[in-house]
């Protein structure tokens, strides 16, 4: 695992994003920093007969965004969102020219994978559920790419040309952080110097919103879809769900250096750790998650007192926000009280493994601009939450170090860590 001061140091030199509220890094920046939420009624199909009708859904259509025909109808919406995240990614870093194939991979993460086109499938080979034995002459051409999540980063590769370490990962909503953090180290360890590398969900179909009903985790409140997700609030009652992706292109930095590349920040460390405990439960003292973000602080070789911002999960159930509280608490002891701390899933919704990599996108742009993201719909906080989580309104502040982190179904616990890069430190 890289830590800084080895000889490969990892760099973001390229961002590109579709999230709810729009398409591209700067609307998805404009959203963040203005408060405002994505979250409305479910309109992709008729969730009359559930529970939580409201997610944060992305105005997406894949000819607009420059995908072709056949692969707008081909491609699952996890695969069209990573593509063209990482084609947006990968104009931003100017990375191509001279790019050397076998130099450079792919690493995405997901969740959930091809969920609406599985949902799909079963929908016209069961007769909508009537028929036991499905009829497989009805079955799409594409349903072998369906099945496999590694098709997407097959595609992406296939777009950049990179012929070095290509993969998936799935841990649940830890995907991209952890997809991230894989890649970063394939290139600290020196097996690529250039990963395209990120995650993609797409998951706002029948089947995802029964489950999470079933379980009660999403939020019920679709009389008022705008303020449904009130993380670290007291009157919070779940999360919304959304879709995205979020892709980056990451150097190693003398790579990066030779070609004059614009950096917005390096990853300096990350961990990851399993309460292996409940497949949903969480302990009350967020042990695991408080190791996993001392773990990625001791590879960063930083002290609590060098974080100047937190990405929280701040998913907006009961259990995570004080469980996370805690976990904070615990790792960063009293710096915890003065470093601010906020939740963007109050703005566009949990995309399961997209969410993480949507976070290390707004934790980059939050060390370029100096703005810190807020936490929409938080009027009245939790006692058991007593941190500063950023209510309401975007703040101005330097921010040279960000800690990002991730809770996921199984007990997954991630962190990363992002820096201003200092590109005159060896």
């Amino acid at each position: 695992m890289m830590v800084r001061g080895d000889d490969r140091r990892v760099v973001i030199t390229g961002i590109g994003v579709v999230a709810p509220g729009g398409l591209g890094t700067k609307q998805y920046w404009d959203l963040l920093t203005s408060g405002r939420t994505a979250t409305r009624a479910i309109s992709s199909f008729d969730a009359t007969p559930f529970r939580s009708r409201v997610a944060a859904e992305c105005d997406f259509d894949p000819l607009a965004a420059g995908l072709s025909r056949r692969q707008a109808r081909a491609w699952d919406r996890t695969t069209q969102f990573a593509v063209v995240a990482a084609g947006e990614a990968v104009s931003d870093s100017e990375v191509l020219d001279g790019l050397d194939p076998v130099r450079t991979g792919v690493m995405l993460g997901t969740a959930c994978g091809m969920t609406i086109s599985l949902d799909n499938e079963y929908a016209v080979v069961s007769d909508e559920g009537a028929a036991w034995l499905v009829d497989e002459r009805h079955g799409s051409p594409y349903l072998y790419d369906y099945f496999l999540p590694s098709s997407m980063a097959k595609e992406v590769a296939w777009k950049v040309e990179a012929e070095g370490p290509v993969g998936v990962v799935s841990t649940g909503c830890t995907s991209g952080i952890d997809a991230v953090a894989h890649a970063a180290d394939l290139i600290a360890d020196g097996s690529a110097d250039v990963m395209i590398a990120g995650a993609s969900d797409a998951a706002i179909s029948p089947i995802t919103v029964a489950c999470f009903d079933a379980i009660k985790a999403t939020t019920p409140r679709d009389d008022d879809p705008a303020t449904a997700c009130r993380p670290f609030d007291r009157s919070r009652n779940g999360f919304a769900l959304g879709e995205g992706a979020a892709v980056f292109v990451l150097e190693e930095l003398e790579h990066a250096r030779r070609r004059g590349a614009r950096v917005y920040a390096e990853i300096s460390g990350h961990a990851s750790r399993c309460n292996a405990f409940h497949m949903t439960g969480l302990r009350e003292d967020g042990k695991e998650l408080a190791e996993a973000i001392g773990a990625a602080l001791g590879t960063a070789r930083l002290t609590p007192a060098d974080i100047d911002y937190v990405n929280a999960h701040g998913s907006g159930t009961k259990q995570n926000d004080r469980h996370e509280t805690a976990a904070f608490k615990r790792s960063l002891g009293e710096h915890a009280y003065r470093t601010p701390i906020s939740s963007i899933k109050s703005m566009i919704g949990h995309s399961l493994g997209a969410v993480g990599s949507l976070e290390i996108a707004a934790c980059a742009l939050t060390i370029e601009h100096g703005v810190i993201p807020p936490t929409a719909n938080l009027h009245e906080p939790d006692p058991d939450c007593d941190l500063d989580y950023v209510p309401l309104e975007a703040r101005e502040a330097r921010v040279d170090t960000v800690l990002s982190v991730g809770s996921g179904f199984g007990g997954f616990q991630s962190a990363i860590v992002l820096e201003k890069p200092r590109l005159g430190e060896r």
